[in-house]
């Protein structure tokens, strides 16, 4: 999720704003992520011919266009969908023959949480393929309570006909507008269900939220994620690019290899503290106060910013002891 969000809660640590058996509805987790479905408009930037990002409420989309159709990475939230169209409308999306929107012949779905994969319970019934990891779909199915440290959202299952009906283990490909779009699986990381989506002719990739450039990521420690598996998955997608690359994160502005570098790093010198603490018998209360991500302040957020993702680290490498 997004330092936004983390430092907003942060007033809430230590006090129990919501307890442990009590998940927060979505109109009432939006107000902390300053989300607002009305006055947020989509803004769109180019990567290259036939491939944009769409930003708006919730995880970025890429958009690939061409003689094929329209295929997506990630889709937001129903509220948000006549505006997507809209904006698909205006990249070059062709006009469905039954209605103004344009049709989306594909949804790739990053992974399961909302801010990602809300959208479907729109595109499903419109007719566009969903496509997703395995485990994704299974989440999607089951839904559950993210617990996101500071509060904790409660996912509902989402109906058949907004479930990924297409899934994969590994990897899979497409030949879609004239690129082959290679969508890799390398374990888990934000979640059990992560997808790097590599558009190859454009040397670009769409990564989710293994990769957040908008502040401290969170891990999905409760469902399976795990710090070792998201630096290893970010590595693995690093070592698939040319030099040049265009990296789009999760959430946050489209960057570059070198970013994605810098945070690699980040994420294992910080798990690489929690962890030395952890050996010595440290509580995770004295691991916070210890502030291990205090030389990344200016890069990644306050203190405050990165408390979530301390005890996600914590909770992650727990497991395993």
């Amino acid at each position: 999720m997004n330092k936004f969000f983390l430092t907003a809660l942060i007033g809430c640590w230590g006090i129990g704003c919501v307890a442990d058996d009590q998940a927060l509805t979505l109109d009432e987790l939006m107000p902390m992520f300053g989300w607002d479905f009305e006055a947020t408009e989509i803004r769109s930037e180019k990567v290259g011919d036939g491939l944009f990002v769409l930003f708006g409420v919730g995880g970025n989309i890429a958009v690939s266009v061409g003689s094929d159709g329209v295929m997506i990475v990630d889709d937001q939230f129903p509220e948000m969908m006549d505006k997507i169209y809209d904006a698909v409308a205006t990249l070059g999306g062709t006009r469905h023959a039954s209605r103004e929107s344009p049709q989306i012949d594909y949804a790739i779905n990053s992974h399961w949480h909302f801010d990602h994969a809300q959208g479907n319970l729109a595109l499903g019934p419109a007719g566009t393929q969903i496509v997703a990891q395995s485990n994704a779909r299974v989440d999607m199915a089951s839904g559950g309570v993210i617990n996101l440290v500071l509060a904790r959202y409660g996912q509902s299952p989402y109906p058949a006909d907004a479930l990924p009906s297409i899934t994969f283990d590994d990897g899979m490909q497409f030949h879609y507008n004239g690129e082959r779009i290679d969508l890799m699986h390398f374990g888990p990381a934000h979640t059990t269900g992560d997808v790097a989506v590599f558009f190859r002719d454009h040397n670009a990739v769409h990564l989710g939220d293994v990769f957040n450039n908008a502040g401290y990521p969170f891990i999905d420690a409760d469902s399976g994620g795990d710090i070792d598996g998201m630096i290893a998955f970010c590595q693995q997608t690093l070592d698939q690019l040319e030099p040049g690359a265009v990296v789009i994160p999760g959430h946050g502005e489209i960057t570059d290899t070198d970013a994605l570098a810098d945070y690699i790093a980040m994420l294992t010198t910080v798990r690489d503290r929690v962890k030395k603490l952890m050996d010595a018998g440290k509580s995770l209360q004295d691991i916070m106060a210890s502030n291990p991500t205090a030389d990344y302040t200016d890069r990644y957020g306050e203190e405050s910013a990165s408390l979530g993702f301390v005890d996600r680290i914590y909770t992650s490498l727990a497991k395993k002891r």
